[in-house]
C-alpha cells in the first residue's frame, strides 16, 4: 500500500512552517549579537555624554560650585548671562574666529582635494597632507607661538631682514584671533580635504569624460558637476567643521590666554575660567547649554539650507 502524496501547496505550507521559526531564532541571534557590539558606545555614550550633559543642564539652574552642593536658583544663571558684556564679547570673538577658520578652509579644502582628485590620487600625497593634522594641537600652537614671537621669531626675523616692520601677531587686538584662525586652518585643513576627497571619489567619471567631449572647461566642470554632486558631504563636512570650531580652546590658552584685552576670549576659554578659575560652575553650566543650543539649531539649518538629505546625482 503505498503512502498518500503532499500536493504542492502542502509541502510549500510545511516548508514556512519550518523555515519561519528558524527564520526568527536567526534574528534573535543576530540582535543579541548587534547588542553586545552596540553596548561599549552605549554605555560610554551614557557616561560621558548623557549624564554630564542632563547634569550640566541642572547645574545651570543651581549656585553649584566645585566644592558644595548648589542651591536651585531658577534662571538667575540665564539673567546674569544676558547682562554679562564679557559673555556677548566672547561669543563675538568666537563668531569672528569661526567665520574665518571656516571660510579659509573650506575654499583650500575643496581647491586641494579637486586638485587631488584631478591630478593624483597617491596615498604618499594625501598621508603628506594629514600630517599637520596628527600633531598635537598644543605642540602646532607653541611651534607657532615661537615662530611669531616678536623679538626671535623667524618670521619677524625674516620680515626684518626684507626691511618690513615686525608684526605683533598674537600681541595685536586685529591680529590675534586672524592668526589663531590660520594657525588652525594649516593643521585641519589637510583633513577636511581628505573628507571632500572622499566625496569627490563617489562622483561618477563618465560625467567628466563626457563633459570633456562637449568641450567644458575645468571651471565649468567644476561649477556645473562637482559643486552641485558634493553638496551633500559639503554640508556634513560644514557641520563637523563649524561645531569644532567654535570649541577653540586650546590654541588660545597656550598662546594668548584670552588676551590682548579680551580679543582673543573666545566662549569656551570664558566657560573654562568661569568654572575652573572663579568656581562659578553654574554659570558656567549656563553658558555651555546656551551654546549647546546655538550650535543644534546652526547644525539644523546648515543641514536644512544645503538638502544635505538629497543628492543630483539620482
Amino acid at each position: 500500500m503505498s503512502a498518500p502524496t503532499q500536493s504542492p501547496t502542502t509541502r510549500s505550507l510545511d516548508t514556512r512552517a519550518i523555515v519561519a521559526p528558524r527564520a526568527a531564532r536567526r534574528r534573535r541571534g543576530d540582535a543579541k549579537i548587534a547588542l553586545l557590539f552596540i553596548a561599549p558606545a552605549a554605555l560610554g555614550f551614557l557616561a560621558f555624554y548623557l549624564v554630564p550633559s542632563l547634569r550640566g543642564i541642572w547645574f545651570s539652574f543651581t549656585d553649584q560650585n566645585l566644592i558644595g552642593a548648589g542651591k536651585f536658583v531658577g534662571v538667575e544663571n540665564y539673567t546674569r548671562m544676558v547682562a554679562d558684556p564679557l559673555f556677548w564679547n566672547s561669543l563675538g570673538v568666537t563668531v569672528e574666529y569661526v567665520v574665518i577658520n571656516i571660510g579659509v578652509q573650506t575654499v583650500l579644502a575643496v581647491g586641494i582635494a579637486v586638485l587631488m582628485h584631478r591630478l593624483t590620487r597617491s596615498a604618499v600625497i594625501r598621508g603628506i597632507i594629514l600630517l599637520p593634522y596628527l600633531v598635537a594641537n598644543v605642540v602646532v600652537a607653541l611651534v607657532w607661538f615661537w615662530m611669531m614671537d616678536y623679538s626671535t621669531g623667524i618670521i619677524n626675523v625674516f620680515l626684518d631682514a626684507l626691511g618690513g616692520d615686525r608684526m605683533a601677531f598674537f600681541g595685536s587686538e586685529a591680529l590675534a584671533i586672524p592668526t589663531i584662525a590660520l594657525i588652525n586652518v594649516w593643521r585641519y585643513v589637510g583633513y577636511t580635504a581628505l573628507l571632500v576627497f572622499a566625496g569627490l571619489q563617489t562622483i561618477p567619471t563618465q560625467l567628466y569624460e563626457a563633459a570633456a567631449l562637449d568641450g567644458a572647461s575645468e571651471v565649468r566642470m567644476f561649477r556645473s558637476i562637482t559643486l552641485p554632486l558634493l553638496r551633500p558631504v559639503l554640508a556634513l563636512v560644514l557641520v563637523i567643521t563649524v561645531v569644532g570650531s567654535f570649541q577653540i580652546f586650546d590654541t588660545v590658552a597656550v598662546t594668548t590666554e584670552g588676551g590682548p584685552i579680551n580679543s582673543t576670549r573666545v566662549i569656551y576659554y570664558y566657560i573654562y575660567q568661569q568654572a575652573f578659575e572663579k568656581f562659578h560652575l553654574g554659570y558656567a553650566s549656563a553658558m555651555s547649554v546656551f551654546l549647546l543650543v546655538v550650535l543644534a539649531v546652526v547644525a539644523y539649518f546648515q543641514l536644512k539650507i544645503m538638502r544635505s538629505n538629497s543628492s543630483d546625482l539620482a
